[in-house]
């Protein structure tokens, strides 16, 4: 990045230093190029140091397409192990992103290769950002609630780092420190019978903040190079400020005691650090998030489903009734929450 940026060693110094404090460890790209320091070894970018002529939108767009399929797919491949659902049995799939998108899209795209009926119901959202996996799940959850023998496919993939930016802004340098590649999946289905053997969530209530004094500090467009991400440093305090609400309105009767795990999006270190404070927890408590930060970082909308991933692996028997909360954060600025019950 110091050298794409034509940093000298003062501000790769600087550089090095945010890259430090972000909690982040490891972050995984569907381009080769991030892991070679020499332009000769480039296949995406151009083999120049000040990166001209730079990808424009287009060429980043045929990358997304020829890339989201297949990841899609190893994620849904990954969520269908051990789940008594065949293909054929999936009335509805609902595909998640904001870093790409085509029409006939990756929805269909993903019928064609599962072999899902041609019938299925569709649904796409996109350009939610990183909360968009947990309205996913408020629209499966609906479908299964008026429709008890429904089947959902949830699939979110995210290619942040498709659009990088070699501008060096404080908001484009911490973009491109924090977010990656990455992609998810789950079912939701009417009839828990269909997961054997392992313990489910099921939704209990969702609530949802619109916070518009944020609406300029986090924000997604399309440019003539790529999407720009436009994230400010004051994110963490807007969702510090807004959280108590949120939770306090979706956990109506309930204690801090009833809940026994988080599930939050790591948006970022600060923002799971402010979190913590505002709900009086410890940093073990919300291990997981800190987790999935360091060993994927940011991967937009797919990140909150790896952070339950993680914690549907620890749950045994012993935990039905458990209450969990998850949030996750994004333009608007956004907070969106689930309270689940473990079954």
């Amino acid at each position: 990045m110091a050298q794409a940026h034509g940093f000298g060693s003062a501000e790769k110094n600087k550089l090095l230093a945010l890259y430090r404090a972000s909690g982040i460890s490891r972050r995984h790209s569907v381009i080769s190029d991030y892991a070679h320091l020499k332009p000769g070894a480039w296949s995406f970018y151009p083999h120049s140091k000040d990166l001209r002529p730079f990808p424009t939108t287009g060429d980043r767009s045929r990358l997304y397409k020829s890339h989201a399929l297949q990841l899609s797919l190893q994620a849904i491949k990954d969520c269908l192990k051990g789940v008594e659902i065949a293909s054929e049995d999936i009335t509805h799939i609902i595909t998640v992103s904001c870093t790409g998108m085509y029409a006939p899209g990756l929805d269909i795209d993903l019928v064609k290769s599962l072999g899902l009926a041609t019938s299925i119901q569709r649904t796409s959202i996109n350009f939610m950002g990183c909360y968009a996996a947990l309205t996913a799940i408020k629209t499966a959850d609906a479908i299964c609630k008026s429709q008890p023998q429904a089947n959902v496919l949830i699939v979110t993939t995210e290619l942040c780092t498709i659009h990088f930016q070699n501008k060096t802004d404080d908001d484009n340098l911490l973009a491109n420190a924090i977010f990656s590649d990455g992609s998810a999946a789950m079912i939701m289905s009417g009839e828990s019978s269909k997961v054997p053997g392992m313990p489910k969530l099921s939704p209990k209530a969702f609530h949802c903040e619109l916070l518009t004094d944020g609406e300029k500090d986090m924000a997604w467009n399309i440019g003539d190079f790529g999407f720009e991400m436009k994230l400010s440093a004051y994110v963490p305090n807007l969702v510090q400020n807004g959280i108590r609400s949120l939770i306090s309105r979706l956990t109506s009767g309930l204690q801090k005691s009833d809940i026994s795990q988080y599930a939050i999006h790591p948006g970022g270190k600060k923002i799971l650090t402010v979190i913590e404070e505002e709900l009086g927890i410890e940093k073990s408590s919300n291990q997981f998030a800190h987790q999935i930060l360091r060993q994927y970082g940011n991967m937009s909308s797919p990140t909150v489903l790896f952070v339950l991933k993680e914690v549907m692996n620890s749950l045994s028997a012993e935990n039905a009734g458990d209450n969990i909360l998850s949030l996750a954060f994004g333009p608007g600025l956004t907070l969106e929450s689930v309270l689940f019950e473990v079954k």
